[in-house]
């Protein structure tokens, strides 16, 4: 008789996805919602790195939206395993290149494969320093230009593909023709010798 008064069970909500499903879905499926859902959270973190670099609070604002709409072809194109530092490094690219559009100096310091689109090398010295506040000087560029030329041509390539290109380790693999193991030793050592000879350079 007591069942009478049983409320009837309710199906368990589903779980939401989690980034790395709504990622992958994604990558499959290119559902504009499922990015909205997955740049929602880290709007802040966009913004605040862009208003860092673009100083202005409306410029930053604006390119909040640039970059999600970059975002829309950026990944479905690259496997990204961490989304927060993938978005940052993004962010922070995009800011330099703006800065650059505008600046249009003369003196620019690139560095990158030959042909391809350039980023400042000032986002190369992310590779060396995690100080974002102030912006290189062009002794410090090209110090990091002789530095990155000194590495074996194996560090080199697959630094600037990771840090440049923001490519996973598995598609600098498909693109080098290295296994995982070979990449993720070039690259920790790349840097490693980075860091080296800068310091080096400064010790002189």
């Amino acid at each position: 008789m007591f069942s009478l008064f049983r409320r009837p069970k309710t199906p368990a909500a589903a779980a939401p996805p989690t980034e790395a499903e709504l990622l992958a879905r994604y990558r499959a499926d290119g559902d504009v919602q499922d990015l909205g859902r997955l740049y929602e959270p880290y709007f802040h973190l966009v913004y605040g790195v862009c208003l860092r670099y673009l100083r202005a609070e409306d410029d930053a604002k604006d390119a909040v939206m640039q970059i999600f709409e970059k975002l829309i072809v950026d990944l479905r194109r690259h496997e990204v395993q961490n989304l927060s530092s993938w978005l940052h490094t993004t962010a922070r690219n995009y800011c330099l290149m703006e800065l650059r559009r505008r600046k249009s100096a003369p003196d620019t310091v690139e560095f990158g494969l030959p042909g391809a689109p350039g980023v400042e090398s000032e986002a190369a010295l992310h590779l060396v320093s995690d100080d974002d506040d102030d912006f290189p000087t062009e002794e410090h560029l090209q110090q990091l230009e002789a530095a990155l030329a000194r590495l074996p041509p194996e560090q080199h390539r697959c630094l600037e593909l990771f840090y440049r290109q923001q490519l996973s380790y598995q598609e600098i693999a498909a693109a080098t023709g290295y296994d995982l193991k070979q990449v993720k030793s070039f690259l920790q050592n790349g840097k490693r010798n980075l860091k080296l000879s800068l310091a080096s350079h400064v010790a002189r």
